[in-house]
């Protein structure tokens, strides 16, 4: 079987969608790459939620990766770095798929696939689009996944399906729904920043728009960790109220939106607090976008040339 490198040799346009890319390979190829982005840095993401989480209680605070990943492992063993990743399986194929769908038809209506020439716009129009249609689906999981993260979890959820049941009747649906808003506000710029900024570098690095791995992987490296720096204070406020339900502090408990959660952030832990959990947030996201675009465009690749061939 010819590999997917050997289109570089065909004829047909690699950036453009059908005939040669229909949306239903799209939609598997955008949620190939999500499960694989999400499920390779996972333990990281888990480190990452233990150190944004607003606490009072002082033994309960996690501070550094190296320091929190072993802490976690050593009291609560190392699977539990683990926990709550069936809800990123579940629901990060069809997010992405619904993510790259988005992407590629608005990329396409807006005229960005032109070899040769770069479309700031659409970039990132494409990439906004992409996640409000996407985070619609996947936050709920995120909620779940992020409960299951939390300190001692697993005394208070046997599995994924336990723990939503145990939010939806604790505190109802819109507890699935209450971080929707903030997640939006972090998102959305974080997407079309990361999309600007891969099609930006991709494009300068490769003009001719051919598959060529090593350019999506540095691309989305580069454009992940730059946009993941950027918003990280939304990052932390949207933990906040993800995981209020579960918090032992009355007034984390009582925070029901972005402007609340901001103000008791900021007269807790001031300024620097908006930024809790930026290393571990870049050093997850880094590998993780560079996985993503790394597996989207192949699959893409693949799909595109399997087609030409019939």
């Amino acid at each position: 079987m010819t590999q997917p490198n050997a289109i570089d040799e065909e004829d047909y346009d690699y950036e453009s969608l059908p005939p040669n890319f229909s949306l239903i390979q799209n939609m598997a190829a955008g949620a190939f790459a999500g499960i694989a982005e999400h499920c390779a840095m996972y333990p990281i993401d888990a480190v990452k939620t233990r150190m944004q989480i607003v606490n009072s209680n002082p033994s309960a605070v996690y501070h550094g990766v190296i320091q929190s990943t072993y802490r976690i492992a050593s009291t609560e063993g190392i699977f539990s770095l683990w926990r709550g990743m069936s809800s990123v399986i579940a629901g990060a194929g069809p997010a992405h798929a619904v993510y790259f769908a988005t992407y590629e038809a608005v990329k396409h209506l807006m005229g960005g696939n032109k070899v040769g020439e770069h479309h700031f716009l659409a970039a990132a129009t494409s990439g906004a689009c992409a996640t409000i249609a996407s985070d619609a689906l996947m936050n709920p999981f995120d909620v779940i996944k992020q409960r299951m993260q939390i300190q001692n979890s697993a005394k208070m959820y046997r599995s994924m399906l336990d723990c939503a049941k145990y939010v939806y009747r604790n505190e109802g649906l819109g507890a699935f729904y209450v971080s929707y808003p903030t997640t939006l506000s972090m998102t959305v710029p974080f997407t079309a920043l990361q999309f600007l900024a891969y099609e930006s570098i991709s494009t300068s690095m490769n003009p001719t728009k051919k598959y060529d791995p090593a350019t999506h992987c540095l691309a989305g490296a580069v454009a992940g960790g730059f946009a993941a720096a950027l918003t990280t204070p939304m990052d932390v406020i949207k933990t906040m109220l993800q995981t209020r339900g579960a918090a032992q502090d009355a007034e984390v408990r009582a925070v029901n939106g972005f402007v609340a959660g901001c103000k008791l952030l900021y007269r807790r832990e001031g300024v620097k607090g908006f930024f809790k959990g930026l290393k571990p947030r870049v050093l997850t996201t880094m590998p993780s976008t560079a996985i993503c675009w790394s597996a989207y465009e192949a699959s893409k690749a693949y799909f595109i040339h399997q087609n030409s061939q019939s």
